[in-house]
């Protein structure tokens, strides 16, 4: 038996969802909260409770914990009887009268088929049943009159009963019931699924506080609305890791250091407000950093920062880094230690293992990792899998019950590899064998450069709105025209505003549908803002100035989110 030391893996999930809340009139323009809430996060605590040598860390944007609170709080409140519903889907599910509106019942349709539908819908013979029927609905929207309420009731609950995370349909009663009833659903089956689905949403934030305060996984944080920190701070970052990127017209970011501060220190309160102790671990929204974001994270009590591999080969001026440069920590001037994802291991969880057997995609990760471990490896090795815990795994089978629960069941017991923290890597390393890192080349975790956000015409465009806004914001304030209440919700309004959620799906390589929906919703928060600081919407918030692929093919899905 080798008497090397166990190779340290580090399992890192991020959690993200922008804030989908309609500011003004605080309904939901898109339910994916909710609905990766009863399925990802729900599952994603659930593999790590049935696994108790099993180790990850978790990271939570902070607009993301407040919408779950605020959908488990909705939720509860509809459980007991009160109509509390903010979300268009959930009012129709638990409504007792459905919209009678024929273009209403259209969009419900066409809501309840957003699924993928080899692996989810296909799955379940009756919702396959509603699925047809429903296509054909929207082929023919006339015969949408000869179809009963009925069908629309059934579409929905069957909607949500394939949403729910595998773990709890295959342990909790009332989900089991409802399946195999099939259909002809009544409205106290509905009843009794609204009631399962608070009660989930109410117990995310607490599983994962519980997982935490027991040492078995550590959290971490992103800045509060997810935003692009370098790029709020000079434009000119974009042209680090590429010279040629075509800027915005505005020269940058008014005030943009003070907007990245706010945002870490929003970030820290709200963190903590959920979770009780404030975190030391951060991912930058996307990976995105630059030496002057890691300076302020670290003059903000952050010990440690993830990000991408292909900023550390910009910053390594490297073709590629080695295996032995990839999986270790390096230390930068004035930040925190960064660590680097491993993009070939990651993306393999994130896109290729899908459509492979569960065991053997499982067998494949381990057979890298141990040929990793058995390479002579200088001391601090540490190898970082970095994905998002919510999207890649409606297209497993099962919602990726059977990878998932056999990933951390092989790792956690295997003699050779050691499923830990950043944290835990940290405490048992001397300083000295922590890498110094000379220089960062600011980028982020999508081939080491912020092309995602900035560059294309429509997402200048986007910035140059986000300019102005800020400029009216900036003057507002001066004139000192707001009460402290009104300055305190304009100043977290302009952060939803700088989220980049915004700027990713912007672009021509974007389906139509996805520019449409969140190119919409980049214009009502600027539009909020402007309403919130009493000044004049203008007019050219009132148009789309984005629009995708017409054939829905488009993606900027390059590698996750």
């Amino acid at each position: 038996m080798s008497d090397k030391a166990p190779l340290p893996v580090v399992l890192y999930w991020h959690m993200h969802q922008p804030s989908y809340e309609d500011p003004i009139q605080h309904h939901y323009e898109a339910p994916w909260t909710y609905l990766h809430g009863i399925k990802d996060y729900v599952d994603m605590a659930a593999h790590l409770e049935a696994e108790p040598l099993a180790r990850a860390v978790v990271n939570f944007t902070p607009t993301l914990l407040e919408q779950i609170a605020d959908y488990a709080t909705q939720l509860q409140a509809a459980a007991s009887g009160q109509d509390n519903l903010r979300d268009p889907l959930l009012q129709a599910l638990a409504g007792p009268v459905l919209p009678a509106e024929a273009q209403q019942r259209l969009v419900l349709i066409q809501a309840a088929l957003r699924v993928d539908r080899g692996q989810v819908i296909d799955r379940f013979t009756p919702y396959r049943r509603l699925a047809r029927l429903a296509d054909w609905v929207l082929e023919h929207p006339a015969g949408l009159t000869y179809l009963a309420d009925q069908f629309l009731i059934d579409l929905l609950v069957w909607y949500h009963l394939a949403w729910l995370g595998e773990t709890v349909r295959r342990t909790d009663a009332r989900a089991r019931q409802l399946i195999e009833k099939g259909g002809h659903y009544s409205l106290a089956d509905r009843s009794v699924l609204i009631g399962l689905l608070a009660e989930l949403m109410a117990s995310i934030i607490p599983r994962y506080r519980m997982l935490a305060e027991q040492g078995r996984i550590e959290l971490s944080v992103t800045p509060y609305s997810h935003p692009i920190l370098p790029l709020l701070l000079d434009f000119k970052a974009a042209h680090e890791a590429q010279p040629q990127a075509s800027l915005p017209l505005a020269a940058g970011y008014p005030g943009g250091e003070a907007r990245a501060l706010w945002q870490i220190l929003e970030a820290k309160r709200v963190f903590q407000r959920y979770f009780g102790f404030d975190p030391v671990g951060v991912w930058p929204a996307e990976g995105g950093v630059c030496q002057r974001t890691l300076t302020l994270l670290h003059q903000n009590g952050f010990r440690w920062a993830a990000t991408g591999q292909g900023v550390l080969r910009h910053s390594l001026g490297l073709e590629q880094p080695t295996a032995h440069q990839l999986h270790r920590p390096y230390q930068p001037p004035e930040g925190p230690v960064c660590f680097f994802r491993d993009d070939e291991l990651s993306d393999r969880i994130g896109f290729q293992y899908r459509n492979w057997h569960g065991d053997d995609a499982v067998s494949n990760l381990i057979h890298e990792l141990e040929r990793l471990a058995d390479q002579d490896l200088p001391p601090g090795q540490v190898v970082s899998i970095i994905l998002d815990g919510e999207n890649a795994w409606e297209y497993y089978p099962e919602n990726a019950y059977h990878f998932l629960s056999a990933l951390y069941r092989r790792l956690a017991t295997h003699p050779r590899l050691q499923l830990t923290t950043f944290s835990a890597v940290l405490d048992a390393l001397p300083a000295e064998t922590i890498e110094p890192l000379d220089r960062v080349v600011a980028g982020s975790w999508v081939y080491g450069n912020f092309a995602i956000w900035i560059g294309d015409p429509d997402k200048n465009r986007a910035w140059d709105l986000l300019v102005e806004a800020k400029r009216a914001f900036d003057r507002v304030m001066a004139e000192n025209r707001l009460s402290e209440t009104q300055q305190a919700q304009a100043e977290r309004q302009l952060a939803h505003c700088e989220a980049s959620d915004w700027f990713w799906w912007l672009g021509g390589d974007n389906s139509a549908v996805n520019v449409a929906q969140f190119e919409r919703l980049f214009r009502l928060h600027l539009a909020a803002l402007y309403q919130m600081l009493g000044e004049a919407v203008p007019d050219q918030l009132t148009r789309p100035f984005a629009h995708g692929l017409t054939d829905g093919t488009g993606s900027a899905m390059r590698g996750g989110t």
